[in-house]
C-alpha cells in the first residue's frame, strides 16, 4: 500500500530511547507511528515529510 511520511520526530545526533516515535506515516488517511526498537543515537535521517 503506498503511503507518505507525514512527520519526522528526530534529527541527526539526537539520543533516543526504546519506544520513542521516530516518524509518522500516512496511508489511506490512517496515520501510523514508527517507534524505536532500542536505545541509541540517530546517525542520519534519510526521509523528510512528504516522501
Amino acid at each position: 500500500m503506498p503511503g507518505a511520511i507525514s512527520r519526522v520526530f528526530v534529527s541527526p545526533g539526537q539520543a533516543i530511547n526504546a519506544d520513542d516515535v521516530l516518524v509518522s506515516t500516512e496511508a489511506m488517511k490512517v496515520e501510523t507511528a514508527i517507534h524505536a526498537e532500542e536505545n541509541g543515537t540517530i546517525a542520519e535521517v534519510l526521509v523528510k515529510a512528504g516522501d
